[in-house]
């Protein structure tokens, strides 16, 4: 057998368990819930109505300005400074991570006015 082949097949057999075990796990946990007599709205706590998509958008653009923002900065120290060429991944790391907290931010303010 092709040792080229036991890596890809062995990441889709831990990927297939992982899923498999979630859904199985959350079937018999639902089951029982039911068997007890249980409400069934405890699955529905957590979904939102709707506004999902607008969540991930506002996030998304967020974390990509971030990004944007991180280039630039890391451009400017790099042409003025003489700061080596770290400067570029930790700029856009740190300006991503900012971008990603106020993205959480604005979402929090989204979902609590809904």
């Amino acid at each position: 057998m092709n040792v080229e082949i036991l890596i890809p097949m062995s990441l889709f057999l831990a990927i297939f368990g992982i899923v498999y075990l979630y859904y199985s796990t959350r079937n018999k946990e639902r089951l029982a819930l039911i068997e007890k007599g249980a409400d069934a709205s405890i699955f529905n706590i957590g979904k939102r109505s709707g506004s999902s998509w607008k969540v991930v958008v506002l996030n998304l653009s967020f974390l990509l300005m971030g990004i944007g923002l991180g280039i630039l900065i890391a451009s400017i120290l790099d042409t003025y400074t003489v700061l080596d060429d770290a400067v570029y991944p930790s700029m856009i790391f740190l300006m991503a991570g900012a971008g990603l907290y106020v993205g959480f931010t604005q979402t929090k303010k989204h979902v609590d006015k809904d």
